[in-house]
């Protein structure tokens, strides 16, 4: 994790109100990966909180057909 701290804050003023944040890639990068995982557990969540159903194997076999 990048330590924040150690960077200057660069905030970008338009009309004397910030609008924007200059942010390091690699900072960047780790925010969305970040955003993704905690889209990804709120996913998970509602998929747990719904109902189940499951069918046998051969059923899903019989209606698959790959796009090859």
């Amino acid at each position: 994790m990048v330590d924040a701290r150690k960077r200057p804050l660069q905030v970008i003023v338009e009309n004397g109100e910030p609008a924007a944040v200059v942010v390091p890639i690699d900072e960047y990068e780790e925010m969305i990966e970040r955003l993704e995982d905690a889209e990804d557990i709120e996913e998970l969540a509602r998929l747990r909180a719904g109902p189940r159903s499951s069918r046998k194997l051969e059923e899903f076999l019989a209606e698959y057909s790959p796009g090859v």
